[in-house]
């Protein structure tokens, strides 16, 4: 049930299609009076015409466009490449805010690499029960060839993305992590970019904190990971190539690091020392950023079908004669089912509570679990453990009937493969529409995390929105966008 806003907003032209429900609004509390952050965002946009408005929204889309900016979606027959959708209005995030995401996130990156290196060592987690073996050993993404390897600095995952949402009380929760090839890192770097210049007075006035520097906060995380005795790393990063649905984010990311970007077929192995081709020779290559998932980066340990890797890579890793960010098999840490476990898992290694919480889960290899599920599943989001991007997702109450009995076929021939979790009324935030209104719209928020020889979370992240009207869905692969979040420094 949606309410619309006290008089004194519900006259302003700009907000006459703006309403209230009972998820938290950014920008207004439950009472229709505006939260203090967005007071001086709304003076501005009510203080220009609408016309300024809508040029300043077409330059926004102009400069996108200009450079090249854009994701592909699979399987839509009308064309894959699209220019990615963009918002006018910023996101913001209080400096108390954030102060707790940055702690929680910090928290959790460290339990997850302890985590990791106790699954392919000691295993005391699985031992004491904590964390059931199955469900780490059935995960699809659990590597064996790790066992017993050790990784520099014992740091398995160098760089994560975690999706968070912000829930009816106003609380942040973790939605999911991501550990294998986290993307749009460049889509938050590029909005900032972007609405400096669309909006610039206002982003002065705010004291925005800056992101600018992510890009050689990952250099130094991951030259702080190279080999012994390369004290000046050779870093490449690895794309699966220009059909890649990020490769726009890898060229960028090449581009202002200053390192090579290159392709499997770049690489090649010698003496278990990983060389690059180059116009004047082969060169050592130190260091591997990879955005190329473990069954693809070597056919002769994975995949041997596969042509985006290099034949014998990780022997060269095992051999400790190159590092590889993230570290293989960090998928296990990251599948849907073993998310369920991320507050057990920070109390056993860290003896600490978990500062941001996670999204009640059912783990659907459990039979209790199951049962219920299978009778609530108009009710219930089910997610398969392993997909991204918004696939292999059931939305229960805006399914078909058709739909739920297909989920649960699948959920029956294969249990462990999905979980589910409440459909959950997340955040809105104000929006501007194509005839110049501002209606809410909901979001998600996915900070970037670097862990090297330190933990480093550049203020903002990506935030996400579901574009449609009373859409949860908020990967732009299903028809949701992004805008720029700013971090208030006080």
């Amino acid at each position: 049930m949606s309410t619309t806003l006290p008089q004194g907003h519900s006259q302003n032209p700009l907000l006459r299609e703006y309403s209230l429900d009972h998820a938290y609004d950014e920008m207004f509390g439950a009472d229709g009076g505006i939260r203090p952050q967005y007071e001086a965002l709304l003076k501005v946009l009510t203080s220009l015409p609408p016309e300024e408005l809508q040029r300043r929204k077409h330059y926004a889309d102009v400069s996108f466009l200009m450079q090249g900016i854009t994701f592909t979606v699979y399987g839509q027959e009308e064309g894959t490449e699209r220019i990615f959708p963009y918002d006018l209005l910023p996101r913001l995030i209080s400096a108390e805010e954030w102060d707790r995401i940055e702690r929680g996130l910090t928290q959790r990156i460290t339990a997850l690499n302890l985590f990791l290196h106790d699954v392919y060592h000691e295993g005391k987690i699985l031992a004491e029960g904590v964390v059931p073996r199955e469900i780490v050993y059935s995960c699809q993404h659990f590597r064996r060839q790790m066992r017993g390897l050790q990784v520099p600095r014992n740091v398995y995952v160098a760089v994560a993305g975690t999706d968070l949402l912000r829930m009816e009380n106003g609380e942040y929760v973790v939605l999911e992590d991501n550990l294998r090839v986290p993307s749009g890192v460049s889509y938050m770097l590029n909005n900032r970019r972007v609405l400096k210049r669309t909006l610039p007075h206002l982003f002065r006035s705010y004291g925005v904190r800056p992101i600018e520097n992510y890009t050689q906060a990952l250099l130094g995380t991951l030259r702080s990971l190279a080999p012994e005795g390369r004290p000046e790393p050779s870093i490449v990063l690895l794309t699966p190539g220009v059909y890649n649905s990020a490769y726009f984010e890898h060229t960028y990311l090449a581009r202002q690091m200053g390192i090579e970007l290159v392709e499997g077929r770049d690489l090649v192995v010698h003496d278990n020392i990983v060389y690059m081709r180059t116009t004047g020779g082969l060169k050592r290559v130190d260091v591997i950023y990879r955005r190329v998932d473990d069954d693809f980066i070597d056919p002769l340990s994975f995949r041997p079908d596969t042509i985006l890797g290099a034949p014998g890579l990780f022997n060269a890793y095992r051999a400790g004669n190159v590092t590889l960010a993230n570290a293989f098999g960090t998928g296990v840490a990251d599948d849907k089912a073993l998310y369920a476990y991320v507050p057990q898992i920070t109390r056993f290694y860290l003896d600490q509570d978990p500062i941001l919480n996670n999204v009640e889960t059912y783990i659907l290899a459990d039979a209790k679990h199951r049962q219920h599920v299978l009778a609530n599943l108009d009710k219930l989001v089910v997610k398969a453990v392993g997909e991204s991007g918004g696939y292999g997702m059931l939305i229960g109450p805006h399914s078909t009937k058709q739909e739920r009995e297909e989920f649960r076929q699948r959920i029956e021939a294969n249990p462990r493969n999905y979980i589910a979790q409440p459909t959950l009324a997340f955040s809105r935030a104000p929006c501007f529409q194509e005839d110049g209104s501002i209606e809410p719209r909901h979001v998600d928020l996915r900070p970037y995390i670097l862990f090297g020889d330190k933990v480093t979370i550049v203020p903002g992240g990506l935030t996400r929105v579901a574009l449609r009207k009373g859409s949860l869905v908020v990967n732009s692969s299903q028809g949701g966008g992004s805008k720029d979040t700013w971090v208030l420094s006080q």
